[in-house]
C-alpha cells in the first residue's frame, strides 16, 4: 500500500504540517520504537514500516497528553481512542480510508478521515462514563467542548479535529459511513467494549467509569405507606376509637352510680365517696407514717418561721452576704453565642468528627455569599455566527449587567478592613489553593471565566458585518469545560480561574432548568475565606474584613441588581442583634409582671387605708428574692466555668418568676386570710401559718429541682445548661422565700399593725376601726367558682379534657421536627433576603468529605482497591459506593461522584503521562511544563512501571503529585485540588487521615438537613464495614442539625424522667401518698401531651429551643398542680368533693393571681417582639403552658380528685382533730 502522506513533518508559523507523501511505507527509526509501544501497541506490522516518524509519535504523544490524563482510567476506551489516531497517524493502509483535500507546496493543510460509524459509536460507548474525578463531572465534559450530556460520537469527534481545540493542527474533517464512499473503505478497526478487558491484561473499567461494568441500577426502597385505617390516619381513628369508648364508659359509670344512688343511698355521694367515722376506724401504717412525716415538717417549718419573724435582720444579713458571695461569681460569666458550642455537645459523634476534621485537614472554611437577580427583563436570543439552533440567555447574563457585577465584585475584593491598627485585604485571609506560586483568591463566580477582566468580557472577534464570537459562546463553552484553558471558539480564552481551579456552573448560578445554565436567572458569588482553628489574631482579621464587607453591602445600591448576602459572622451577628433588640420587649414584659405583682399582693379594706394595706415594698423585695435567685445561680456556675446561653437568660427568670411569685402569693395570702389565735403572737402566728403551707411550698420546689436537674443529663447543651440553671435557681428561689421573705414579711405585718404607711413607713396612719374581709378574687373562688366546677352537672367537663388529650395524641407524630433558620432572625434582618434565595436559586448543597480515619494501608494493592474507583478497584470500594449512592440522589442526597485524590494520583503517576517528573541530577519533582533534558519520566515504561505505584514508590511520588499545579500539559496536578485532602505523616513516611469530597444535593427545609446527614451516615457505616476500617461522613451543619436524629428520643426520656422525679418527690413530701402522686403526674403529663397538641396546631417545631420550653412547662405545671393536691390530701372534709371544693377554695385563689395573672400580662407583650423565635417559641409556647396549666390546675385537677381522688389519711383527721381540739379553729375543720 502507498501512503498519501505524514512521514515527514515540517513547521510553519508554529504550527507543524505533515508533508505530502505517496510512496510505500518506511520503516521507523529506532528512536521511535519506544513511543510506537508506548503510544500504538500492536502497530508495528511486523517490520514496523509505517506511515509516521519519531517526530511525529513525539507530537502525537504531546496532542494526547489530556485525553491521556483523563481517559486512560479505563484501559478500552484509551485503547480506542488511540486506535483513532494511531490509525490517522501511523497506519500504512491510510490511503485506503484518508483523502488529502489542501496542499500548499508540500505540506498538508486539511484532510478527510472516513472513520466508521460503527467504530465511532463503540468509542464513544466505552468512553461515556469515565470520571473526571478532581472535578465530579465526566471526563468528556472537559475534552468534548460541550457537557457530557450534550456530548455524543460525532461531535466528540469533530471536537477533538478540528483546530479550535487548540491541539488539532490542520482541519481533519471526519466522515462517518459504515460503508466504502467515495472510493474509501472506512476505518473500522476491532474495539474493546469498556467491560471488556484488553489483550495485554489491562482489565474492564470500573463501575465508576463504565455502567456496563455495573450491576443492575440500584432502585431506592418504597417510602413506607402512611399507616391508615379504613383510608383515614391510623392515629386519629385509634384516638376516636378510644375517646368514644371512654365516653360510654364514663358516662355509663355515671348513670349506673346516679341510679344507683336514687334507689339505695340516702347519701348525696353513696359508696363511691370515703365519708366515714374517722375515730372508728384505725388508720394503717402507711397513714401513720404519712402524718409523722407531715407532721415533722410541719413543726420544722413553724420552728424556723417564727425564728425568721423574731431575728429578721439577723436573717437578712445572712441571705446578703450569701446573694452576695454567690452572684460576685457573675464576674466570671460569659456568655456563649457560638452556635456549635450551644447546639452540639463535646461528646457527639457529628462534634468529634468536626474536631478529628478539623485537626487533620483543617476547618471548614468561612463562606462570603452574594445572590444577584435583576428586576429587568433583559432575555435575549443569540444566534451562534456558525450556525445551530438559537440560544436563549436570562437577564442577569446580560453583558451590560456582567460588566456591573464585575464592578461590585472587583470593589469587594478591594475592601480593606482594620484591625488593631493593622489593614486587612481579602487577601489576607482568602482562600488560594495555588499559593505561594499563585496567590490569586478563589472567587466563585461567573466573572471568573473572563478571569475577572472588563477586557475578557469584551473580547470578540468579527468584522465591520458579523460578530464570529464573543462572551456568549465563551459562556456556552466554559459551563460545559470549566477546567479548560482553551476554549473552542475563535476567542481562544481561557476557562480556569484565575486562583488556578475551575468555576463549576452549577456553583456560580442559579435558577436554570435541568443543564442549561444560559436560562440562569441569578448569579451566585463566593468568596471562601481560610478559617482559624487556634489563631485567634487571623481569626479576628477574618471577622473585621467579613463586617467591613456587610457594611459595604448595606450601603450598597444600584438599582439594576437585586442582592441578597452573608457572610460566615452573620448569623451570629443577627441573633445578638436581635437579642439585643428584644431587650426592651423583654424590660416591658417583666414591668407589667413587676407593677402586677406589686398591687396585687395587697388586700385593701377600705379606700381610707388603701396605703397601709397594700404591699408594694413586700412586692418589690419579693421580686428582687426572685432575681436574686437567678443571679445567685448564674453565679455559682460561673465560678465553675460553666457558660451562659441565651436560652438561659430569657428563659430562666420567667420560669423563676412564676415559680417564685406564686409562692409568694400563696404565703401572703394565706397570712391575709389568716385569724390569730388568743394569746398567739405575730411570730408565733407566721410560724403556724409556715408550717401549714412551706410543706408544700418545698414540695413543688424541691419537685421541680429534682426534675431540672434530672434534665441536665440531657446530652444537648442547650437543654442541659437550662435544666442546671433552673434547678438550682427555683431550689435557691424557695430557700430565700422561706427566709428572706418570711422575715420581711414579719416587718411588713408589724408596719401595718402600727398602721405606719407602705413605702413611706416613718408616717403613720390615724386609728380607726376597720372590719377585716376577705379578698375578692378569694371569695370568688369559694362562693362562686369552686361550687360550680365541682356541681354534679358540671364535673363531666372532664370528658372535653380527654377529648383534647385524645387530639394532642394523634397529632404528636405529626409535629415537625427541625428549626427554621429564618425564624431565628430578626424580621427586618438581611439574612432573611439570603435565606429566601438560596433556597429558591441555588442548585447545589453543602460539600460532603466522606473521611477515611488514619491507619489505613495506601501502599498496599488491597488498601488501594478498598479505596478507589478505577480499575481493579474493589466494586464495593469507597468511591464506587458514593458513586452508586450519586445514582439515587434524591434518595441518598448524594449529588455527585466522589473527587478521588488516589485515582487522581494514579493517572497522574503513570508513565505514559508528562505529568510525573524528575530532574535526574537532584531527584527533585520536575514540572510538565518545564523543558529540560534531565527531566525524566517518574516510572520505566515497562510492564510493572505502567502498574500502580506501591511501597516505597507509592510515598515517594505521592508529596510531589500534592504539590504539583495543574497546568497545560498535566491537568491532574493534585496542589489545587488535594493539598488538604492528604494528611501526610511527618517526613512524609506514610498517609494518615485523608478524605474523598463530593456534594449534597440542594437542602431547603430543616428535615432535607437532617434526612441528608442520616443517609450520609448510613453510606459511610456501610464503606466502614466493607473496608473493615473507619470511615465518617462530614459537612459543616451536621454539628446543627444531628440533634434531629434523636430529639424525639431525647425529648421523651427527658419527659419522661422529669415526670418520674416529679411523681416520686410528690409522692414523699405528701406523706407517702402513692395515689396523689400518680393523678399529680397524670395532670402534668396531660399538659405536656396537650402541648404537643398545640405545636402542631400552631406551627410550632420541635427544637432545642422549644425542648427546653416543654421542660420548663414541666415545672411550671408542678405549680398548678401540687398546691390543690397537697391541700386536697390534708382536708379533714367529709367527702372528696368537699375536699375538692376546699382546696380550689384556699389555693385556687393564690395559684391563679400568682401565675396566670402575673404571666399573662407580661406574655401578651411578647407578641409585640420584632424576633420571629420569640414569637413563636415564647409567646405562643408560653401562653400555651400558661393556659393549658391554669385550665387543667383549675378546672380538671379538682375534677379528677372528687371522683377518684385518694382516700383522706385517717391519721391526718385524727391529728389534726387532736391539735385543734378546744380552741376557736376547731370550728374550721367544718368549713
Amino acid at each position: 500500500m502507498t501512503s498519501d502522506f505524514l512521514v515527514l513533518q515540517s513547521t510553519v508559523a508554529g504550527k507543524k504540517y505533515n508533508c505530502n507523501y505517496t510512496g510505500p511505507p518506511m520503516p521507523l527509526q529506532p528512536d521511535g520504537y519506544q513511543l510506537l509501544t508506548e503510544l500504538c501497541p500492536g502497530y508495528d506490522y511486523g517490520n514496523k514500516s509505517l506511515c509516521c516518524n519519531a517526530d511525529q509519535l513525539r507530537t502525537l504523544k504531546g496532542s494526547l497528553q489530556l485525553p491521556l490524563q483523563f481517559l486512560s482510567r479505563c484501559p478500552a476506551c484509551f485503547y480506542n481512542l488511540m486506535n483513532l489516531f494511531c490509525e490517522l497517524t501511523c497506519s500504512p493502509h491510510q490511503s485506503q480510508f484518508m483523502n488529502v483535500t489542501n496542499i500548499t507546496g508540500v505540506d498538508v493543510r486539511a484532510v478527510e478521515y472516513y472513520i466508521g460509524q460503527t467504530f465511532s459509536n463503540a468509542m464513544y460507548n466505552a468512553c461515556k462514563d469515565v470520571q473526571a474525578p478532581s472535578s465530579n463531572v465526566k471526563a468528556l465534559s472537559l475534552l468534548c467542548g460541550k457537557t457530557a450530556k450534550e456530548c455524543n460520537a460525532t461531535n466528540w469527534i469533530q471536537y477533538m479535529f478540528s483546530t479550535k481545540n487548540g491541539q488539532a493542527p490542520f482541519p481533519i474533517e471526519p466522515v462517518f459511513t459504515d460503508v466504502p464512499l467515495a472510493g474509501y473503505t472506512p476505518m473500522n478497526n476491532n474495539t474493546y467494549a469498556c467491560n471488556e478487558s484488553l489483550d495485554d491484561g489491562s482489565g474492564p473499567c470500573s463501575c465508576q467509569d463504565c455502567t456496563k461494568s455495573c450491576g443492575p441500577k440500584p432502585v431506592p426502597p418504597p417510602l413506607p405507606p402512611p399507616w391508615t385505617i379504613l383510608g383515614i390516619d391510623a392515629m386519629a381513628v385509634i384516638m376516636w376509637l378510644s375517646y368514644m369508648a371512654f365516653l360510654l364508659i364514663f358516662f355509663g359509670v355515671l348513670l349506673g352510680v346516679w341510679c344507683y344512688r336514687k334507689r339505695a343511698i340516702t347519701s348525696e355521694y353513696g359508696p363511691i365517696l370515703d365519708s366515714i367515722s374517722y375515730l372508728s376506724v384505725n388508720a394503717s401504717c402507711c397513714e401513720t407514717l404519712g402524718e409523722r412525716f407531715e407532721n415533722g415538717l410541719r413543726m420544722l417549718f413553724s420552728s424556723w418561721g417564727s425564728f425568721c419573724v423574731r431575728h429578721p435582720f439577723l436573717i437578712l444579713f445572712c441571705c446578703l452576704v450569701l446573694v452576695g458571695a454567690s452572684a460576685g461569681g457573675l464576674a466570671y460569666m460569659h456568655i456563649t453565642t457560638d452556635p456549635v458550642e450551644l447546639w452540639s455537645s463535646p461528646k457527639s459523634q457529628a462534634r468529634q468528627e468536626k474536631d478529628y476534621f478539623d485537626k487533620h485537614f483543617g476547618p471548614f472554611f468561612r463562606t462570603v455569599q452574594l445572590i444577584i437577580t435583576t428586576p429587568l427583563m433583559l432575555n435575549e436570543t443569540y444566534d451562534p455566527y456558525l450556525g445551530g439552533p438559537s440560544i436563549p440567555f436570562g437577564s442577569v447574563l446580560n453583558k451590560e449587567l456582567l460588566h456591573q457585577v464585575l464592578d461590585l465584585q472587583l470593589e469587594i475584593e478591594g475592601l480593606v478592613a482594620s484591625y488593631n491598627q493593622e489593614s486587612v485585604t481579602l487577601k489576607d485571609i482568602c482562600l488560594a489553593p495555588l499559593a505561594p506560586y499563585n496567590d490569586n483568591c478563589t472567587i466563585l463566580s461567573v466573572l471568573n471565566y473572563f478571569q475577572n477582566s472588563h477586557a475578557a468580557l469584551d473580547h470578540y472577534m468579527g468584522d465591520e458585518f458579523y460578530i464570529w464570537a464573543d462572551y456568549h459562546d465563551h459562556f456556552l463553552y466554559c459551563v460545559s469545560a470549566p477546567a479548560s484553558l482553551n476554549d473552542t471558539t475563535m476567542l481562544h480564552d481561557p476557562c480556569l480561574g484565575t486562583f488556578g481551579g475551575p468555576v463549576f456552573p452549577w456553583l456560580a448560578l442559579g435558577g436554570y432548568d435541568d443543564t442549561n445554565y444560559n436560562n440562569a436567572t441569578a448569579l451566585v458569588i463566593t468568596f471562601p475565606i481560610n478559617n482559624y482553628l487556634n489563631d485567634t489574631v487571623r481569626l479576628e482579621k477574618a471577622l473585621a474584613w467579613e463586617n467591613e464587607f456587610i457594611k459595604f453591602m448595606k450601603n450598597f445600591s444600584n438599582p439594576n441588581l437585586t442582592i441578597a448576602f452573608s457572610a460566615e459572622r452573620s448569623i451570629e451577628d443577627e441573633i445578638n442583634r436581635e437579642s439585643n433588640s428584644d431587650i426592651n420587649t423583654v424590660v416591658l414584659s417583666y414591668g407589667i409582671m413587676f407593677i402586677y405583682i406589686s398591687l396585687a399582693l395587697g388586700h385593701i379594706h377600705s379606700f381610707r387605708r388603701v396605703l397601709v394595706d397594700s404591699k408594694i415594698s413586700l412586692g418589690i423585695a419579693g421580686i428582687l428574692i426572685v432575681l436574686s435567685s437567678v443571679a445567685c445561680s448564674l453565679g455559682i456556675f460561673s465560678y465553675c466555668g460553666v457558660p451562659l446561653t441565651l436560652i438561659v437568660i430569657e428563659v430562666i427568670p420567667f420560669l423563676v418568676l412564676a415559680v417564685g411569685v406564686d409562692n409568694i402569693f400563696i404565703i401572703v395570702q394565706t397570712y391575709q386570710r389568716d385569724e390569730r389565735m388568743p394569746q398567739e403572737e405575730l411570730h408565733q402566728q407566721i410560724g403556724r401559718i409556715l408550717g401549714d403551707i412551706a410543706p408544700s411550698l418545698f414540695l413543688s420546689s424541691f419537685s421541680e429541682t429534682v426534675a431540672f436537674f434530672l434534665g441536665a443529663l440531657s446530652s444537648m447543651p442547650a437543654v442541659r445548661t437550662f435544666s442546671m440553671f433552673a434547678g438550682l435557681a427555683v431550689f435557691i428561689d424557695f430557700l430565700l422565700q422561706i427566709s428572706c421573705f418570711v422575715s420581711l414579711l414579719g416587718l411588713d405585718a408589724k408596719r401595718q399593725e402600727r398602721n405606719r404607711l407602705d413605702v413611706f413607713c416613718c408616717m403613720t396612719l390615724p386609728e380607726g376601726q376597720e372590719s377585716k374581709t376577705d379578698g375578692f378574687l378569694f371569695r370568688f373562688f369559694k362562693k362562686v367558682f369552686a361550687p360550680f366546677i365541682l356541681t354534679e352537672w358540671v364535673r363531666p367537663v372532664i370528658v372535653m379534657f380527654v377529648g383534647m388529650l385524645s387530639f394532642s395524641i394523634a397529632v404528636v407524630n405529626k409535629v415537625e421536627i427541625g428549626l427554621d433558620q429564618k425564624l431565628s432572625m430578626p424580621d427586618d434582618s438581611y439574612v432573611l433576603d439570603y435565606f429566601k434565595n438560596m433556597s429558591e436559586y441555588l442548585h447545589t448543597g453543602a460539600p460532603v468529605y466522606f473521611v477515611v480515619e488514619e491507619g489505613l494501608n495506601y501502599s498496599s494493592p488491597e488498601g488501594q482497591n478498598a479505596v478507589c474507583g478505577g480499575v481493579g478497584c474493589n466494586n464495593n470500594s469507597l468511591v464506587q459506593q458514593v458513586y452508586t449512592a450519586s445514582l439515587l440522589s434524591n434518595y441518598t442526597s448524594i449529588a455527585s461522584t466522589p473527587s478521588s485524590w488516589l485515582d487522581d494520583y494514579f493517572d497522574w503517576v503513570k508513565p505514559q503521562s508528562t505529568c510525573c517528573r524528575y530532574y535526574n541530577t537532584t531527584g527533585a519533582f520536575c514540572n510538565a511544563s518545564v523543558v529540560n533534558s534531565s527531566c525524566v519520566s517518574c516510572r520505566p515504561m515497562t510492564p510493572s512501571g505502567k502498574q500502580r505505584p506501591e511501597g516505597e514508590d507509592f510515598m515517594h511520588f505521592l508529596p510531589m503529585f500534592l504539590s504539583d499545579n495543574p497546568n497545560p500539559k498535566c491537568g491532574k496536578g493534585g496542589h489545587a485540588a488535594y493539598a488538604t485532602a492528604v494528611d501526610l505523616y511527618p517526613n512524609n513516611t506514610g498517609v494518615g487521615a485523608t478524605y474523598f469530597m463530593t456534594y449534597h444535593t440542594i437542602l431547603k427545609e430543616s428535615s432535607d438537613y437532617t434526612e441528608a446527614l442520616k443517609m450520609a451516615r448510613i453510606l459511610a457505616k456501610n464503606i466502614s464495614q466493607s473496608m473493615d476500617h473507619k470511615v465518617f461522613a462530614y459537612s459543616v451543619f451536621y454539628v446543627f442539625y444531628e440533634q434531629y436524629l434523636t430529639i424525639m428520643n431525647d425529648t421523651i426520656l427527658n419527659l419522661c424522667v422529669s415526670l418520674a422525679a416529679i411523681f416520686v418527690v410528690t409522692t414523699v413530701l405528701l406523706g407517702f401518698e402513692l395515689w396523689a402522686g400518680v393523678l399529680v403526674s397524670i395532670t402534668i403529663a396531660m399538659i405536656l401531651v396537650n402541648m404537643f397538641g398545640v405545636m402542631w396546631l400552631w406551627g410550632i417545631s420541635l427544637n432545642a429551643v422549644s425542648l427546653v420550653n416543654l421542660v420548663m412547662s414541666c415545672g411550671i405545671s408542678v405549680e398548678f398542680c401540687s398546691h390543690i393536691v397537697r391541700a386536697f390530701t390534708v382536708s379533714v372534709k367529709n367527702n372528696r368533693v368537699e375536699r375538692a371544693e376546699e382546696a380550689l377554695a384556699h389555693m385556687g385563689s393564690s395559684v391563679f393571681s400568682g401565675i396566670t395573672l402575673t404571666k399573662f400580662g407580661g406574655i401578651l407583650i411578647l407578641a409585640l417582639s420584632k424576633s420571629q423565635i420569640f414569637q413563636v417559641f415564647y409567646f405562643r409556647m408560653y401562653l400555651a403552658i400558661v393556659l393549658l396549666g391554669a385550665a387543667h390546675g383549675l378546672i380538671f385537677l379538682p375534677v379528677l380528685l372528687s371522683y377518684i381522688g385518694p382516700s383522706v389519711n385517717k391519721a391526718k383527721v385524727f391529728a389534726a382533730k387532736k391539735r385543734w381540739s378546744g380552741t376557736e379553729r376547731e370550728c374550721l375543720l367544718n368549713y
